[in-house]
């Protein structure tokens, strides 16, 4: 195999690795599990959750209390507080006083005006039930029925709905002279404040520790399972960024006491847990500066899954009133939203969202991305003009690489004379090429280094569109209604022409279903063959030939703002090539060399 096969194995190879190497899986670190973590069980009579239980003393003795299971209710069973924000609606059931049921007022399920508006929380006795519930677990000399849990019946004493401008406050009188108060703020994007107070009313001190938990019932209906999306736990833990799949939890090691199978990190000073879907997110987020223990759990025989943050025990003395307070993240993971809650002291918060392994190159693309979007106020037109940014960096790399190119072009005469002199010789020919492209200043593996950088870059496009919100529903221009959709049009019907839909995506036609913008990448990549004649070699020829219609297909039902980068990229590239071989003397051909191509293939078949 000569030299020249050699290089376009190669660069074959390498292109069809920008679509394939996000296949590559990195599994997560496992991270130690503490065995002196407290319980959280489940009833077998209702499978539902129970209240987490903090240890309750610091003499290193865990406290284990027994906890009262969630009652079964629904919405419609207890006493609920309404929640009406800019961004949400909801309420908050008094049985528990949990945050349990909330929709998001600026997403829709589809595009469809009539859709209804995205769902994140629900009740505990619905289908899928997730919900934040708040709590404190007792110390010393208390038992449960002494402290506020799951079940607990709080009386509201605030009036109105909760909003921006009216906080709610809850309270409760405990059997052991207790009395607990809870204020929930809430502002106009997604991020709740509950405050939890306690006064000691009795003449003894008393011990609690407080708590959060966001508990979900069974793996989400629209998982995704997509290896290239991390769905499932997320947490911050003093800078140190986890991500958990439902599919790891029920693998941990089992915490008989906990009679749970729990991942546990002490955390010193700064972080945050929760679940994190594709574009919504729900975590608790304990005061910055607080040390607290981060609970990542799966409830044996109940299907539950939860995350908990557990606060430091709190002595109250008689008479005394204590407080504390966490957060409550529950919404649509927006960029801007996330970034000004990181910009108030959440720490890391911005890695909430699914950056991957190419973070250092996803990031700084989205965010150039997003500000083209603030710019033009078209996701479409930002992608195609932050792919001339790309290529106008990478620009003085495409230079070498064509000008080298050209001048392999060049050597053609004098390589096809030392093969004729070298014969079967390959040691000759191949000191003979290396002398040659030395003498000439000519680096045969050049044209390969822009292909090389396009592969981090392309998978790191992909991601961005992928999984981050604003290309979700994001229109470009006709039928192209949300980028992180594949093409909606089909050959199939003539781009709707014609009066049946297109083939279900699980059908097996389903891959000739292709659209316009995919077939416009064919057409792109063709084109831009064409600017060569087509190689004497048979194997290249048939190689060249192929190689457009192959990429059609594999990126058919890719999103379409991937698709729509890739046929600007081609059409740049084109471009700068077409303009660079003029430069170096060169006048291409394009269409002499598609007559040729079509005369040769019909004098072959």
């Amino acid at each position: 195999m000569d030299d020249q096969n050699k290089n376009l194995i190669l660069a074959t190879v390498l292109s069809f690795l920008v679509i394939l190497a996000w296949f590559v899986l990195f599994p997560p670190e496992e991270t130690a599990v503490d065995p002196n973590a407290p319980a959280v069980t489940a009833t077998e009579e209702t499978g539902s959750l129970t209240a987490p239980a903090p240890p309750a003393t610091t003499s290193g003795e865990s406290s284990v209390p027994d906890a009262a299971a969630a009652a079964e209710v629904t919405a419609e069973d207890a006493p609920r507080i309404d929640i009406d924000t800019p961004a949400l609606e909801g309420s908050i059931s008094l049985e528990g006083g949990r945050i349990d049921s909330l929709a998001l007022k600026r997403y829709r399920e589809t595009l469809d005006e009539d859709s209804p508006i995205v769902e994140l929380l629900s009740p505990v006795g619905t289908p899928g039930a997730y919900y934040a519930l708040f709590g404190w677990a007792p110390g010393d000399g208390l038992d449960y029925e002494d402290v506020p849990g799951a079940n607990t019946d709080w009386t509201r004493t605030s009036e109105g709905a909760l909003t921006p401008e009216t906080p709610v406050t809850l309270e409760w009188e405990s059997p052991a002279g207790l009395t607990f108060e809870r204020e929930i703020t809430v502002d106009n994007d997604y991020m709740f404040t509950v405050r939890q107070r306690v006064t000691n009313t009795g003449d003894a001190d008393v011990r609690l520790a407080p708590y959060g938990t966001v508990a979900r019932h069974g793996e989400p209906d629209d998982l995704s399972n997509f290896f290239i999306l991390h769905e499932g736990v997320v947490r911050m833990s003093d800078g140190e960024l986890q991500e958990l799949d439902y599919d790891d939890l029920p693998d941990l090691d089992l915490i008989q006491r906990e009679a749970a199978r729990a991942d546990v990190i002490e955390v010193a000073q700064d972080g945050w847990i929760g679940f994190t879907d594709k574009y919504w997110m729900t975590t608790l987020i304990p005061e910055p500066g607080t040390s607290f223990v981060s609970v990542a759990k799966y409830v044996d025989g109940a299907d539950i899954y939860q995350t908990e943050t557990r606060l430091p025990t709190l002595d109250v003395a008689p008479g005394a009133t204590v407080e504390t307070q966490m957060q409550l993240f529950a919404g649509a993971k927006e960029w801007e939203t996330i970034r000004e809650y990181q910009a108030q002291g959440i720490d890391g918060f911005v890695d909430s969202i699914d950056w991957g392994w190419f973070f250092f190159l996803t990031k700084p693309i989205f965010a150039v991305l997003h500000w083209l979007n603030e710019l033009i106020g078209n996701m479409g037109w930002s992608i195609i003009v932050l792919t001339l940014m790309i290529k106008a960096l990478l620009f003085p790399l495409a230079y070498k690489s064509y000008v080298s190119m050209a001048k392999m072009k060049e050597l053609q005469p004098e390589m096809e004379k030392l093969k004729e002199k070298a014969g079967d010789d390959r040691q000759k020919l191949q000191q003979g090429m290396m002398a040659l492209y030395k003498d000439n200043k000519v680096n045969p593996a050049s044209g390969c280094l822009p292909i090389l950088l396009q592969i981090p870059i392309f998978f790191s496009l992909y991601k961005v569109i992928f999984v981050t919100l604003e290309l979700r529903h994001a229109p470009w221009l006709g039928w192209i209604h949300d980028l992180s959709a594949p093409d909606p049009t089909s050959i199939l019907n003539l781009f709707g022409l014609l009066p049946w839909g297109t083939p279900d995506p699980s059908s097996i036609f389903f891959i000739f279903s292709l659209g316009i913008l995919p077939i416009l990448l064919g057409i792109s990549m063709w084109l831009q063959q064409k600017l060569n004649p087509a190689p004497a070699d048979a194997t290249q020829a048939m190689i060249f030939a192929w190689m457009p219609w192959v990429f059609m297909f594999m990126l058919g039902s890719f999103a379409s703002g991937l698709v729509l980068y890739w046929i600007a990229n081609n059409t740049i590239t084109f471009t700068q090539q077409y303009a660079i071989m003029r430069s170096q003397g060169y006048k291409p051909d394009v269409f002499g060399n598609i007559r040729r191509s079509l005369s040769r293939k019909k004098s072959e078949g």
